[in-house]
């Protein structure tokens, strides 16, 4: 099993610096869900599939991430609080290049 650690602040500001499997074809908003960073049913409502924007998360390291997809970038452009780091969490894939990678929860609404 591969490990990467990521630090994920919650919607309360709490920094959590959590460990992150590779080898599980896990996203971020998973990774959010299995430690219970967000209170259910608050995040990955459309279960992954990039149609709501409840996994909204601002990136603030330096990662290079996969361009958007049409579908993130058409779910963006409707999300609130969006800003110029804003990604979907469920379309952020667990790999060793992400170890130590920052996100901040983007608020509930």
């Amino acid at each position: 099993m591969s490990d990467i650690k990521i630090k994920i602040t919650d919607r309360e500001g709490v920094v959590h610096e959590v460990d992150a499997p590779t080898d599980m074809n896990m996203n971020l908003m998973e990774v959010v869900r299995s430690y219970e960073l967000a209170p259910e049913g608050t995040i990955g409502i459309c279960g992954g599939m990039a149609m709501c924007a409840s996994c909204q998360c601002y990136v603030n390291s330096d990662h290079k991430l996969p361009d958007l997809s049409d579908d993130e970038d058409a779910m963006l452009a409707e999300a609130f609080n969006v800003k110029d780091n804003s990604r979907l969490g469920c379309q952020i894939h667990m790999t060793e290049d992400l170890d130590g990678l920052e996100v901040e929860l983007a608020p509930e609404s």
